[in-house]
């Protein structure tokens, strides 16, 4: 049986992929919008022992596979032949399992590749060398430097003004990612209810854009983040500013601030990294660093349902190590089970998607810059990575919740928290 007569097996027609083997056999019609090509045994080897994205991706970073028919840093169409692809698998039967298997070890696919090089080292290397436990805080330390610490230079490329690597918040579709970063950072200050005097802890601060934007309006704010680029790039802007009399970016674990009293807390896309069963340990600690009738907002990448918690295998060993995600009715019961009573939570997917976009676009415009920056292998990476979060958000994959609580008195009350909502959700009922 040739690799194409495999794949005719499993995939009922219409195949939406060109496929083409290195044992020259093809198939998928000619004129297909994507070529896949799969030139190697080893790479067939991948993709035939860890079946899923992570094979692929193996294959991908060896030179196993190549797809042929958009840009790299942008391949964004290829998501919705990949789901047309899924969508149309069949169960084979068994003689038909039996006569891949054979054929697969006549080709030499069944036999274990070592893990790509780009994949032992660093964070991982290291845990496992020293028996780190996942979400340590050595290991934490690890895994966000892997990440992060690609280079301020690199995400430059892509990100924006404020160097925000998270979801934005558009006033309108047509607004530019700078002004949507703008107005994400204004809702967040107004749903904390923040102004000149109030004090801010912004946990997972990145580059620091939340705190900037709060010290420029008199609030004291600490950010604090594992990734030591990040932290050094994130001082020197307030230095630069003239803000580091009022604002700090800490180069720490959230775990190891030791202040409190703060009137406001921001944890902005830091859930996803600390682990789903963490999550009551982080509220609570939050919760403690606040004055009673303080507020707290957590925004997050969520699932659409309470039932899974963990990421897909290229996610996790390519792009956010020990990444885990959980759907926003868990959110909501650890905090309200752990310091706070949940006021607000809405889903902003669609603005998700969105910022993708303008990420993914950045980053094709900006193509052989990346490249020269960080190589070939990690621009595509990202390119992929970015490109499949914006079909993932648009497809409800996955979601971005925003879920605000309050820290209440003794007596139950919430202090001076209105009982209504108090934040406007369009800047242009702001004044210039």
């Amino acid at each position: 049986m040739s690799i194409a007569e495999m794949i005719e097996t499993l995939v009922a027609p219409p195949n939406p992929f060109r496929w083409e083997v290195f044992d020259g056999s093809a198939t998928g019609p000619e004129d297909a919008k994507y070529t896949v090509r799969i030139h190697n045994p080893e790479g067939l080897s991948y993709i035939a022992t860890a079946p899923g994205d992570l094979g692929f991706a193996r294959a991908w970073m060896t030179g196993g596979l190549t797809v042929e028919g958009e840009h790299l840093a942008y391949p964004y169409g290829i998501f919705d032949s990949l789901r047309e692809l899924y969508d149309n698998f069949r169960k084979p039967s068994l003689g038909e399992i039996a006569k891949i298997y054979r054929s697969l070890g006549h080709h030499g696919a069944l036999r274990i590749q070592p893990v790509p090089e780009v994949e032992r080292a660093g964070w991982l290397e290291r845990s496992l060398r020293q028996g780190l436990s996942r979400h340590s805080k050595e290991r934490d330390a690890d895994v966000i430097s892997s990440h992060y610490d690609v280079g301020n230079d690199f995400y430059e490329l892509f990100l924006g003004e404020e160097m925000t690597y998270t979801c934005a918040y558009y006033p309108h579709p047509d607004a530019t990612l700078d002004e949507a970063q703008d107005n994400k950072f204004r809702l967040v200050y107004e749903k904390l209810r923040l102004e000149e005097g109030k004090t801010l802890l912004d946990v997972g601060c990145g580059w620091g854009g939340m705190v900037r934007y709060a010290a420029r309006r008199g609030v004291r704010a600490l950010g604090v983040t594992l990734s030591k680029e990040q932290a050094d790039y994130g001082q020197q802007r307030l230095i630069d500013e003239g803000l580091d009399d009022v604002a700090e970016i800490r180069y720490a674990d959230y775990r190891d601030t030791e202040e409190s009293g703060f009137d406001a807390v921001s944890s902005i896309g830091l859930a996803e990294h600390i682990g789903v069963d963490n999550y009551p340990s982080y509220f609570r600690f939050l919760s403690d660093k606040l004055v009673p009738g303080g507020l707290m907002l957590n925004h997050c990448i969520t699932y659409p349902d309470n039932h899974q918690t963990q990421r897909g295998g290229f996610i996790d060993r390519y792009i956010f190590p020990d990444g885990e995600l959980a759907g926003s009715g868990i959110i909501v019961r650890d905090m309200q089970s752990n310091g706070f009573e949940v006021l607000h939570e809405e889903n902003l997917r669609f603005d998700y998607a969105r910022t993708l976009r303008h990420w993914c676009l950045n980053l094709k415009d900006n193509w052989d810059k990346a490249v020269e920056l960080v190589g070939e292998n990690t621009a595509k990476l990202w390119g992929m990575y970015m490109a499949g979060s914006q079909w993932g958000f648009e497809h409800d994959v996955v979601q971005l919740h925003h879920v605000l609580g309050v820290k209440l008195l003794d007596d139950k009350s919430r202090g001076d928290v209105p009982e209504r909502r108090w934040w406007r959700d369009s800047t242009w009922e702001l004044e210039d």
